[in-house]
């Protein structure tokens, strides 16, 4: 393919996806303390939401150097890449877009257009998919570059985290207030919709798990869905059957939310990413 996709280890694209497009996917780092770990390689998911509680230190993330992102480029254009459409997880909430950018302009073997995806988890990962289905398909960047333009205004992300521990421990969130919450029963819903992320605060998993439904009704007919979640297996049961008459018959993605972000929201989290259809 003279077009091939690269992406970074947020998107939560299954293997078999990835197998099946070449996809080339540069991990980001997850540190503890002194000791790193490359995301996806050198700690399953679920392993890192089972620990995650207990770690002596709380986890910081980070992007790799333009170095890796570089050496990706090169290596796809020694495999006959005459351009390269690098996509990744939102500029507001990692740095990977502008390393990948800083990368790209020192990359002579072949061009490479880096593109926001506005996105996080799987509504970065769908568009990957959909860019990485073009390019197999002999379609140019430029193409590839308006499709995806119109599927960000398209692609949601939203989901209901159990617990505000993980917010206070990462000082996403002051520990009074957090404290405070936790005491109203308060289950926030982080929601992620044109690079813009964005938050309500609903009382109750209950509660909070009918708001999901009600987003997900609101956004009309889909294109594609996913339940996304963080080792959560029976909240994503749970939401399956109470949201069962919103969703399709056949088959539905289930995936572990990236560690990169399940560090800050903590294990239990559930929700949706989901691409409304194109009008």
């Amino acid at each position: 393919m003279p077009v091939r996709i690269v992406t970074d280890s947020t998107c939560d694209l299954p293997a078999e996806t990835i197998n099946r497009y070449g996809i080339g996917v540069i991990p980001l780092y997850i540190n503890v303390g002194k000791q790193g770990f490359l995301d996806g390689i050198d700690i399953t998911r679920q392993e890192f939401y089972q620990k995650l509680p207990t770690f002596p230190e709380h986890p910081t993330t980070a992007a790799p150097s333009p170095l890796k992102f570089h050496a990706m480029y090169n290596a796809l254009a020694d495999e006959g890449a005459t351009e390269v459409m690098s996509i990744h997880i939102s500029a507001v909430l990692s740095a990977a877009v502008d390393v990948a950018r800083i990368a790209a302009q020192e990359t002579t073997s072949t061009l490479v257009t880096v593109f926001d995806s506005q996105q996080l988890s799987l509504g970065t990962g769908f568009l990957v998919e959909t860019a990485a289905k073009m390019a197999a398909a002999g379609c140019s960047t430029a193409d590839i570059f308006a499709a995806l333009n119109k599927q960000i205004n398209r692609s949601h992300v939203f989901a209901v985290l159990d617990t505000l521990e993980f917010l206070k421990r990462s000082g996403r969130m002051n520990k009074y207030m957090a404290n405070f919450a936790t005491l109203l029963q308060i289950k926030p819903i982080l929601t992620m919709h044109n690079g813009k992320p964005g938050t309500e605060r609903v009382r109750t998993r209950e509660r909070a798990t009918q708001r999901l439904i009600e987003m997900l009704a609101a956004i009309g007919p889909l294109e594609r869905l996913a339940i996304v979640h963080t080792n959560a297996p029976d909240r994503v049961a749970e939401l399956r059957a109470k949201a069962a008459h919103l969703l399709p018959q056949d088959n539905i993605p289930i995936e572990d939310i990236t560690p990169v972000i399940g560090a800050h929201i903590g294990p239990g989290a559930v929700g949706f990413a989901v691409v409304g259809t194109e009008i």
